[in-house]
């Protein structure tokens, strides 16, 4: 296992494939791709930055070990992608950056610090330091709505807002089933990013409550910029099959911004966790059943007499 820092693949990998009613297996150190009607085909996991397990999908044990040996996360999801149910272990063996993303998400004021650095990623211009909280979300809303807008005039597609019904995907409209699955793949692959960081999916700072807490937080950045415009185009090209059109688009797209690139050093940002940081703890990264240090109560006590 090499330390994360020093990894190129999780920047330089493809950013997923999706599978689903077929056999996967480990064959000469790789996966191996079974369907009845497609042949067999080699997965190259060393290059891939997560595997997304569709209905229908069969794997073994030894497969799975070959995807933890490669550093390709492994995703259980619903039909399309659209539903996250079950996710496999991230490349770091550290616990560093779940330390540091625990202590800002349960202090007030160090959380409300990242909130607003969020949120300033998101706007082009500087916010307003005497700007409450409320008053950023309001901004925020508005210019979400304002990014559904011009898209919809831009491609001429109508727009109602965003409506879907889980239990009924079929009755909603081209466009909401469209930013449904692309939004569900950009979960996808930040939750791979994150975990492969070794920061936890359930600690959000915007978002919190459910599992995927910071996935939301994180997967909101790149929203406006990414998966709303490619869901528009793509329904412009054409109604016919958007769900599967819009996932090849966004693994194209992705590809392009480089998000697999960005979004580890991005969460790094926000949490304002040092360059210097990623040299810590290189031994567990080497060594996953190298034990740690034991938590000792005179460092906290030494660090408030020195405040």
């Amino acid at each position: 296992m090499q330390d994360l820092h020093e990894l190129p693949k999780l920047r330089d990998s493809l950013s997923y494939l999706y599978v689903e009613h077929a056999v996967l297996n480990q064959k000469d150190h790789a996966i191996e791709y079974i369907r009845q009607d497609e042949g067999r085909v080699m997965i190259p996991v060393a290059a891939l930055g997560v595997l997304l397990l569709g209905p229908g999908t069969s794997i073994t044990h030894a497969a799975i070990r070959t995807l933890a040996d490669n550093g390709c996360a492994a995703v259980w999801v619903g039909e399309d992608g659209t539903k996250f149910y079950a996710q496999g272990t991230g490349e770091t063996r550290r616990s560093f950056h779940l330390l540091r993303q625990a202590e800002m998400s349960c202090d007030p004021q160090m959380r409300l610090g990242v909130i607003r650095r969020m949120y300033q990623y998101r706007f082009p211009e500087p916010l307003e330091a005497d700007l409450t909280l409320e008053q950023i979300r309001g901004m925020e809303g508005s210019r979400v709505r304002s990014s559904y807008y011009r898209a919809s005039k831009t491609y001429s597609i109508p727009w109602h807002g965003r409506s879907y019904d889980r239990a009924s995907w079929g009755n909603s409209d081209p466009i909401n089933r469209a930013l449904s699955a692309a939004h569900a793949l950009l979960n996808g692959l930040c939750h791979t990013a994150i975990v492969s960081g070794g920061y936890s999916p359930a600690l959000g700072f915007i978002h919190t409550g459910k599992q995927l807490s910071f996935v939301y937080d994180v997967a909101d950045l790149y929203k406006a910029e990414i998966t709303v415009p490619l869901s528009f185009l793509t329904v412009a090209e054409s109604t016919d099959k958007v769900e599967a059109r819009v996932r090849t688009a966004c693994r194209e797209k992705f590809r392009e911004a480089k998000l697999l690139e960005r979004i580890l050093p991005d969460i790094d940002n926000l949490l304002q966790i040092e360059p210097e940081t990623f040299l810590e703890g290189d031994d567990f990264d080497g060594d996953p059943a190298l034990p740690g240090p034991l938590w000792d109560s005179s460092d906290e006590e030494s660090q408030e007499a020195a405040e």
